[in-house]
């Protein structure tokens, strides 16, 4: 059942666990159901700093002449199998699994127009499918697999379609903030500051991904992952995103570690929320010219999970901003609400009918 994606009702009682989780309380978490996402990545990915101290754990790779991969009990592939499902080795490892030629692609074509180097450290395609157009040219260590190989690391139920994998490094770009010291470096977080997206509890990796998704389409510059936000770098939310994970900056932290970023940088919070509160506090309507007067403003926009809503923070500190709907509907799935937020508040690219007047 589709739930309200802005619905200020969240008792604790009701939060379900999410289904590949970023914790980063300092409570232990119970361990997980064999072959479930791990949630610890609490001291797993500390941030560029912590990377640079600590190598990642060591990578088991494919010998230089092996060429072919037949069996599903290969070491290399329970590796990867690994990664995908689950959270806190692919963040020791620093690896994440991306399944598809599309999302290779992306990630590929994005770093090469940024001039970074390529961060695939094995392309797995299946025997006798064609290397993807836009990889042919790459210095790629290519390994073909069988279609059995193919459909256990995919992990998808029609794999038929599904013709490569990719190996690839957790980006620089993503920064957990496990520490309170790690504050007096929030102006590394982001290269820019101007429109930053800030998902409280988003559980479900569709929904996430289609929103990072949506914030790199929109140009925004960068996510921060409140506690209780699936994985980035789940394989879902990575189908989902088109490979955005490894486009965007971003940053895992606290409600304490966001008002340290907007105070350093006099940011507007602002957070997606229904129509009606009530009369408990003022909401404001997504207008044009509510977005023409903050053109100018560096904005945080917070949108809540579905079913749960914003937590505690951004329904009492941010300002209530709801997208008028003539139609009788009290809410949206919160992919399409934040798509509309994204859109509506994106850095300005034309002139604003408002300056036209």
């Amino acid at each position: 059942m589709d739930m309200s994606c802005l619905h200020a009702f969240h008792p604790s009682s009701l939060r379900l666990p999410p289904p590949d989780p970023i914790p980063i309380s300092r409570t232990k978490p119970s361990p997980p159901p064999a072959r479930q996402e791990t949630a610890p990545l609490r001291k797993a990915a500390r941030g560029r700093a912590a990377q640079k101290r600590a190598p990642a754990a060591t990578r088991p790779s494919v010998p230089r002449n092996v060429d072919l991969i037949a069996s599903a009990s290969n070491p290399f592939v329970k590796h990867c199998v690994k990664l995908r499902q689950s959270s806190s080795y692919r963040h020791s490892h620093s690896s994440a699994l991306v399944v598809g030629t599309t999302p290779i692609r992306e990630i590929c074509n994005f770093q090469s127009s940024k001039n970074k180097i390529a961060i695939i450290d094995c392309l797995l395609l299946l025997d006798k499918a064609q290397i993807p157009d836009d990889l042919e040219e790459r210095s790629l260590r290519l390994v073909r697999v069988s279609s059995l190989v193919m459909e256990k690391l995919s992990g998808v139920e029609s794999a038929e379609s599904i013709k490569a994998v990719a190996l690839m490094r957790i980006p620089s770009t993503f920064y957990n903030v496990d520490d309170e010291t790690d504050d007096r470096d929030c102006r590394r977080w982001f290269a820019s500051r101007h429109r930053i997206l800030v998902l409280d509890g988003i559980q479900d990796p569709g929904n996430l991904g289609t929103l990072l998704r949506s914030a790199t389409a929109f140009n925004w510059d960068g996510v921060f992952l409140l506690p209780g936000c699936c994985d980035p770098f789940n394989d879902k939310a990575l189908r989902a995103s088109r490979g955005a994970s490894f486009q965007l900056s971003l940053v895992l932290g606290r409600w304490s570690n966001l008002e340290t970023l907007r105070n350093e940088f006099q940011m507007k919070l602002l957070a997606g929320h229904p129509e009606s509160n009530m009369g408990q506090k003022l909401v404001s309507n997504l207008s044009p010219s509510f977005v023409d007067s903050l053109a100018n403003v560096p904005v945080c926009l917070v949108l809540g999970s579905e079913g749960r809503g914003l937590s505690e923070e951004p329904e009492s500190l941010c300002e209530l901003v709801s997208i008028p709907m003539a139609g009788k509907f009290e809410s949206l799935n919160v992919s399409v609400a934040g798509g509309i937020f994204l859109y509506m508040l994106q850095p300005q690219v034309w002139v604003t009918p408002s300056a036209l007047s």
